[in-house]
């Protein structure tokens, strides 16, 4: 994994420091002068629950340990490495970065996800790396009722030197949306973003409102949109579990942003919703700053989860 400024991997592992020392803490106590015996995996199984990897990982893991090891002596070192084997198996497959289809044009990504998750943040950023590859790019500000998220795409938009197309505030947000299809299409750009509400708690409105940006973007291009992105929270832990189910009733969601794990991230329900929903996961957050935002690694994230050098 290449690490641009020499801080990227470092950040990504204190991110990650209090999910691994949750974890690593527990195995090298568990684990010290001791056979991997059925009351050992049980404890094991319990560490892993509690450091947010979910039931059914943890129970995959201990599985996997059992299997190799039962009834042998068996180091804290051992554990770990092959747990992080384990982890990085589980998220390989969905590491995928997004790709960019040349045959749709403008290629339309809908960009989804609660309040407070880090999602404008995350479209700046990926308008930025989209822009550095040469791509023009448009920014729809479809989170018309929050002067806030508004005034904050248009600043990201600054950055990116991306264009944003915003409305009145409290603006149709299915409108601004067709709005923007619109001008993307006859200045030929190369991607659209679309951002939008994330109230959860008015669900029903919320959920009316994205299906209508679906279906008036589907107006203009049968096949848009071609991407849609939930921005998921890492501090939140199994909550978003919960999270990835509501949006996936309400929309097709194609690929998951994973975003704050630059603190007091739980880190392990990364594996979690690998295992349970198989959805790409484009990119980690591992910060403020523009390039805090990189493709999603699956080795270097298990070895950083548990206490290994990435």
């Amino acid at each position: 994994m290449s690490d641009n400024g020499g801080g990227w991997l470092s950040r990504l592992k204190s991110g990650l420091s209090q999910s691994s020392e949750k974890i690593t803490g527990g195995i090298t106590g568990l684990f010290t002068k001791r056979k991997l015996d059925q009351a050992a995996l049980d404890d094991l199984e319990e560490i892993l629950i509690a450091g947010d990897l979910g039931v059914g990982p943890a129970m995959k893991l201990t599985q996997s340990l059992a299997d190799r090891r039962f009834d042998q002596e068996i180091s804290p070192e051992e554990v770990h490495a092959i747990l992080a084997d384990k982890v990085a198996g589980i998220l390989e497959p969905v590491a995928v970065p997004i790709e960019i289809h040349a045959d749709h044009k403008p290629f339309v990504i809908l960009v989804c996800g609660v309040n407070g998750s880090g999602k404008t943040t995350t479209i700046g950023k990926l308008a930025n790396q989209f822009r550095s590859q040469g791509k023009s790019v448009i920014l729809a500000a479809g989170d018309t009722f929050r002067a806030a998220a508004v005034e904050q795409l248009q600043v990201w938009g600054e950055r990116s030197n991306a264009l944003v197309i915003s409305g009145s505030p409290g603006a149709d947000p299915a409108g601004l949306a067709f709005g923007a299809l619109e001008q993307a299409k006859s200045e030929g750009a190369d991607i659209l973003m679309i951002d939008t509400a994330g109230r959860l708690q008015n669900r029903k409105d919320l959920m009316a409102e994205l299906e209508k940006i679906v279906r008036v973007v589907k107006k203009l291009d049968d096949t848009a949109p071609h991407a849609t992105l939930l921005v998921m929270d890492a501090t939140i832990g199994q909550n978003a579990l919960s999270q990835v189910e509501t949006f996936k009733d309400m929309i097709d969601v194609s690929g998951l942003v994973m975003t704050k794990l630059d603190g007091s991230a739980k880190g392990g329900v990364v594996v979690a919703l690998a295992e349970k929903f198989g959805l790409p996961i484009h990119a980690v957050g591992v910060g403020e700053g523009i390039d805090d935002l990189r493709p999603f690694e699956a080795r270097a994230f298990a070895r950083s989860l548990m206490g290994l050098d990435a």
